[in-house]
């Protein structure tokens, strides 16, 4: 593939989610062969897992407003917590109704 093609939701990954992407394939997609390697519970990769599955919705939501999946990609990358996101995504659709 050209790096051209590259897809949309890859290219909003960091560096360290792309390694991840490739240990997960390379070890046939076995969470416990990815914590061995990383040296970390079960549960913790489970939990990094989870994320990057959001963080890749999130990109192919096409969200049609960028203040939105702003506060959305700052909640799955832990700059903000999921209950603040929530609140200003809801005021912000309230204002957004009230113009």
């Amino acid at each position: 593939m050209a790096v051209e093609t590259v897809p949309e939701w890859m290219t909003g990954l960091e560096d360290e989610d792309l390694v991840f992407i490739k240990k997960f394939l390379l070890s046939s997609g076995s969470l416990k062969e990815i914590a061995r390697q990383y040296q970390v519970t079960y549960p913790t990769v489970r939990l990094r897992l989870d994320r990057l599955i959001q963080k890749i919705r999130i990109s192919e939501e096409r969200e049609g407003d960028s203040y939105i999946a702003l506060i959305k990609r700052l909640a799955v990358n832990e700059k903000i917590d999921f209950d603040t996101a929530k609140i200003l995504i809801s005021e912000y659709r309230k204002a957004k109704k009230g113009e």
